[in-house]
């Protein structure tokens, strides 16, 4: 286990430096904020909760030499976006921690043992207790997103010379994504390899539009397509924020329509909020933001820098008044109370992109480093130690 210091050590007068803080971590642009902590209290944070995660979360019990992602809180016992969170977090911490690469070759392992009915190169979503693929053995985008994202900073990390092809593999399931996640007409990620009929074909899911993701398929691959992709995407966040979220920014869970003027999904499209930022787009200020800090001109920053201003108007500054979920409009969705990780940790990457926001960024510092993480909450221990490795520097971007 990683040694984790005490997290209480108070705030210091100056900002944090926007540096890396590993050898292999991104440099973030000048004027990035920082939490105004140490970087050994913000490295004692990440370790603290990336122990956690793997003492709750990980299990070997799918197989000889496989790792598992757990989601307790999920419809079924492991789901495809789990086992990619898993490898991203575990390739980017290839060098704090020596069991990173096993855990990491053991996830992929798993990942290609339960390959999806319709596109044998992407991943089947969801696996029961008995760690058997269910509920249509077919795909989910984010989740091969985030597994071909891992690959490649697997790469970057230990190379690919050794018992795993780390970049061939990322290329394999890129190429599939292409092909089977991705409407060629419109250049919106769909919802997974089964979406393609009329219903769905032309609809996606905010969350999926990962500008750093896209970033690094079209660097890996030298193929123009994946800048489209990411383009149109763009496009469609400004889009949504002028039309419909002018006040606050905010986007939807679900967006449909996009074969023309992309609109927030109707109720009742696939989950429980659709046209609302809920359970899918609160990972939104995160995947958007950490593009604003890392990519000179990324259309990103100024578009979470409209939901941070928004966030911090409406709590009057309090991060324990951020909620799980809001209207497009601001206001709170009806039977969701208390707060979650996604949303708050979540914003804290937004607060990152704006640099009148120190104080603010700081008290959204504290309340993620001291929630008490929960054993049966993979998908809010997933994220926050993501956010950890963004905020203390430990980033690694392809």
């Amino acid at each position: 286990m990683l040694a984790a210091a005490a997290l209480t050590a108070g705030l210091v007068a100056t900002t944090a430096p926007a540096t890396a803080a590993t050898a292999q971590g991104t440099p973030y642009l000048p004027g990035v904020l920082r939490p105004s902590v140490s970087q050994a209290t913000q490295d004692a944070a990440l370790a603290k909760y990336y122990d956690f995660w793997k003492k709750n979360f990980l299990t070997t019990k799918c197989g000889t030499g496989t790792y598992a992602v757990k989601a307790p809180d999920a419809d079924h016992a492991f789901v495809a976006e789990g086992q990619g969170y898993g490898m991203t977090i575990a390739a980017m911490m290839g060098d704090k921690d020596s069991q990173a690469r096993t855990i990491f070759d053991g996830i992929l392992k798993f990942v290609k043992a339960h390959p999806s009915s319709i596109d044998k190169d992407l991943h089947a979503a969801e696996q029961n207790e008995s760690c058997k693929s269910v509920n249509g053995v077919d795909s989910a985008t984010d989740g091969d997103l985030e597994i071909a994202y891992g690959l490649l900073i697997a790469d970057k990390v230990w190379g690919s010379s050794g018992s795993v092809n780390y970049k061939s593999e990322a290329l394999r399931i890129i190429k599939a994504i292409k092909r089977s996640e991705v409407n060629s007409s419109t250049k919106f990620m769909r919802l997974a390899d089964w979406a393609d009929d009329a219903e769905y074909t032309n609809s996606s899911r905010s969350s999926d539009w990962m500008p750093g993701h896209l970033r690094a398929f079209e660097k890996a691959t030298g193929d123009s397509f994946w800048g489209q992709v990411r383009t149109r995407q763009e496009q469609a966040v400004t889009q949504l924020q002028q039309k419909y979220s002018p006040k606050t920014g905010l986007i939807p869970d679900f967006v449909v329509n996009t074969n023309s003027t992309p609109k927030p999904a109707p109720d009742g499209f696939l989950e429980d909020h659709d046209p609302h930022f809920a359970w899918n787009a609160c990972r939104d200020p995160w995947r958007l933001g950490v593009d604003g800090i890392t990519v000179s001109g990324s259309p990103a920053q100024g578009q979470v820098k409209k939901m941070n201003t928004w966030i911090q108007q409406t709590t009057g500054g309090d991060p324990a008044k951020i909620t799980t979920g809001y209207t497009l409009a601001g206001g709170k969705l009806a039977g969701e109370t208390g707060q979650h990780p996604c949303f708050t940790a979540s914003f804290a990457i937004a607060a990152m992109n704006d640099s009148g926001s120190q104080a603010w960024l700081d008290k959204l510092w504290t309340k993620v480093t001291t929630w008490t993480p929960n054993a049966t909450d993979y998908y809010g221990t997933g994220i926050t130690v993501q956010v950890l490795l963004i905020l203390s520097g430990n980033y690694i971007a392809v």
